[in-house]
């Protein structure tokens, strides 16, 4: 599984990307997590708000930090 954490290093990035190891690690899953902070690269993804996230190379989520409750149920559904 490779999950991306799209954004250029605001605090919500951050915060999104703290968030999804919290919860892979409440899940016992294992995922290759990347931050992408390349504004190019982020754009190609097609989000309007950061930050962004991606599983497997599907945008599942962009413009806001899930609670961790959340988060688990996304990554569940999209691992």
């Amino acid at each position: 599984m490779e999950i991306k954490v799209l954004g250029t290093g605001c605090a919500n990035c951050k915060t999104l990307e703290k968030s999804v190891n919290i919860a892979l690690t409440e899940l016992n899953i294992a995922a290759n997590v990347v931050k992408e902070e390349d504004i190019q690269k982020i754009m190609g993804y097609g989000i309007m708000r950061t930050p962004g996230l991606v599983i497997n190379e599907k945008v599942v989520l962009s413009g806001r930090v899930p609670s961790t409750k959340e988060l688990k149920e996304i990554i569940e559904k999209y691992k």
